[in-house]
């Protein structure tokens, strides 16, 4: 391990000196300006994230866990759809960094009383926040919200489109676990058709090296997603064969407006986790869900709870992390001054 905190001590140095000379250049590592999706980003910049993730992963489970990185900031948690996890995940994260943070409930904002997307943008802006974390229920509404505003912008999940920091929270669990993601088997199961993280994963592991394979039945399945350079699998069993990594996903109801399977006991008889379609992976593959779990409809309880194969807890622990990093990220390329805000 010493041979790595060198080499991260000679990059950071390098860093530094790089930011010194050229203060107006976009910062190495990750240059952009938002975060609204994995789609885009190259290998170096998620590698950038990870690494950034890995050392507050550290910071957290000391007794002091607050740093200064973003004291004077202001940060803006608005929120389209209910949330627990993601949005007190977020919370803490701007706490830790020592930002100002504000939680918005849409449920009783403006929104309301018929305001709409744009007029909520342009009120925040007027109040010059510095970052916003944005969920929302329809696909590109947050990278629309983006284009109307002068602070970051950080897409928490819109629609069934993406939601970056779940995939990069995914993929840094797997990697403190197995040491690698380049050439694992990972197979995302269930509602893929309605999954924003089934695709911010495809995105991610593929450009990091990982095979991907989705499995679920044939009405969850979105048309044309083999061309994001997946295998299809409609069958648990061959699908989950020789993989490293088991990946459920919820059961989207609230974005589904027809049957998509006779009922959640066939479901769960089929789909759902159970030890017995376990058995098809690799003996030690790993467990994971997003969350929150239906525990007997998605995955079974024993399943979930398994000590040795379950990381669902650590993704959660993870979480804190990577939307750390993410946030520093974001803020190293804020302007200092008060006039790059206006």
């Amino acid at each position: 391990m010493l041979w790595m905190s060198a080499l991260y001590a000679t990059s950071s140095s390098r860093l530094y000196c790089e930011l010194m000379n050229n203060p107006g250049s976009p910062r190495p590592g990750f240059p952009h300006r938002h975060l609204l999706g994995i789609e885009g980003l190259s290998r170096d910049e998620i590698a950038y994230l990870l690494e950034r993730a890995e050392g507050y992963v550290d910071q957290n489970r000391r007794a002091d866990k607050k740093k200064s990185v973003l004291n004077g900031r202001t940060i803006i948690n608005l929120f389209f759809e209910v949330s627990t996890r993601t949005r007190t995940s977020f919370e803490l994260a701007a706490k830790r960094l020592g930002a100002d943070v504000i939680n918005m409930s849409t449920s009783t904002s403006s929104i309301k009383k018929g305001e709409t997307l744009l007029d909520t943008a342009a009120t925040l802006n007027a109040m010059h926040p510095d970052v916003l974390v944005v969920r929302h229920s329809a696909s590109g509404a947050v990278s629309l919200l983006s284009q109307k505003v002068n602070c970051a912008v950080v897409n928490a999940g819109d629609g069934s489109h993406e939601h970056p920091t779940q995939a990069l929270l995914d993929a840094l669990t797997i990697r403190r676990r197995l040491g690698r993601l380049e050439g694992l088997l990972v197979a995302i199961c269930g509602d893929v058709a309605h999954s924003r993280v089934a695709r911010s994963n495809i995105h991610l592991l593929s450009t990091m090296g990982a095979r991907v394979r989705l499995v679920a039945p044939r009405t969850l399945i979105p048309s044309g997603i083999d061309r994001m350079g997946v295998e299809v699998f409609t069958d648990m069993a061959a699908g989950l064969k020789d993989c490293d990594i088991v990946m459920m996903l919820r059961l989207q109801t609230e974005r589904m407006h027809a049957n998509f399977f006779p009922s959640v006991r066939e479901y769960f008889r089929f789909f759902g986790l159970d030890y017995d379609k376990l058995a098809n992976a690799r003996h030690d593959a790993l467990i994971m869900h997003p969350g929150p779990m239906n525990r007997g409809v998605e995955i079974d309880s024993e399943v979930a709870d398994d000590y040795g194969r379950s990381v669902i807890r650590e993704q959660v622990e993870m979480g804190v992390a990577v939307r750390m990093a993410c946030l520093e990220a974001l803020a190293n390329n804020l302007p200092d001054s008060a006039e790059g805000n206006l």
